[in-house]
């Protein structure tokens, strides 16, 4: 299986098509175990190796506080942290668009099982243009 943190290729592509607005349609993120196959060619959301556990729903959680900014050269998002109350371990996560088919944006590798037995949180780097987890440059 691979696992690799990447904005996906359709992704990218789909943004010059206009497909996606990330300030109003419904972003979520769904968390994967290790042996999920997460990359660049990663096309949408699927339930395939995703985490199961109680307090976690299939399909993860809506994403909030979506941010689009630029400076200099660079166009950027940013998101709030996201929590679940849950006993359970990932690897890593997904990042995808609910009102468009579900078509993904965004694997987010964790480097390696993360575990938690009360509440998991991904903690969102800063939105910068040299922080965040997704920009674009020239």
């Amino acid at each position: 299986m691979s696992i690799v943190q990447t904005q996906t290729t359709s992704f990218k592509a789909e943004l010059y098509q206009g497909i996606h607005d990330l300030t109003t349609d419904v972003i979520k993120i769904a968390l994967y175990t290790a042996s999920a196959d997460l990359n660049a060619s990663t096309t949408a959301y699927s339930t395939t190796n995703e985490v199961i556990a109680s307090g976690y729903t299939a399909g993860g959680q809506t994403m909030t506080g979506i941010t689009i900014n630029s400076a200099d050269y660079t166009a950027y998002v940013g998101f709030n942290n996201i929590s679940w109350t849950s006993a359970l371990t990932a690897r890593c996560a997904l990042i995808y668009n609910s009102s468009k088919s579900n078509r993904a944006i965004a694997v987010l590798d964790f480097g390696s099982d993360k575990s938690s037995s009360t509440t998991f949180t991904i903690t969102m780097p800063q939105a910068t243009a040299t922080t965040a987890l997704i920009r674009s440059s020239n």
